[in-house]
């Protein structure tokens, strides 16, 4: 229920919070409840990715990919994550989660995700996904395109090009 309460809250917002570009950075501001809390009195580590699915949701309605993406039937998906746990947040810290788009490849958009507590990076993580419609996997171009953006990708890191072009050691 707590996250649906937040679900919600997230897409109030998108009403009065402006609209962003595709490379623009996604700011939302959480608190830590009792609810998110492990066993150790910490937020727990799944607990920090469900807050980044809000960042994603709003970074999704607010560049304006809902509306295509509802029309084309496609679907945002999470293929991979590299996340580091820096410093633990306790109950009732609130803290401010930092989303944006890194760049893309024919295929994965890259994101950086981080959840910052005064002005201190607690945790960061890197997302690798993909928009899959009716058709399968849709080209990142043709999502680009649907917003009207058609600049090519910025400069990904060597380490996140690395883990982006990266085969799971097993064939599907």
């Amino acid at each position: 229920m707590n996250l649906l309460i937040r679900v919600f809250l997230v897409w109030l917002s998108f009403f009065i919070r402006k609209p962003l570009s595709i490379l623009q950075e996604s700011r939302l501001m959480g608190m830590v409840l009792p609810n998110d809390l492990d066993i150790y009195l910490h937020m727990n580590n799944g607990r920090y990715l469900t807050f980044m699915d809000l960042g994603r949701f709003d970074l999704i309605l607010r560049t304006g990919i809902r509306k295509p993406a509802q029309q084309h039937g496609w679907n945002p998906i999470v293929a991979a994550t590299w996340i580091r746990y820096r410093k633990p947040l306790f109950c009732f810290q609130k803290f401010e989660l930092r989303t944006k788009v890194l760049g893309w490849s024919d295929r994965w958009f890259v994101m950086e995700q981080k959840i910052m507590c005064k002005g201190r990076m607690h945790t960061q993580a890197y997302i690798k996904g993909v928009f899959v419609g009716p058709k399968g996997v849709v080209r990142t171009q043709d999502v680009l395109h649907a917003l009207g953006y058609d600049e090519p990708s910025p400069h990904l890191a060597p380490f996140i090009q690395n883990w982006v072009s990266a085969r799971p050691p097993y064939n599907d």
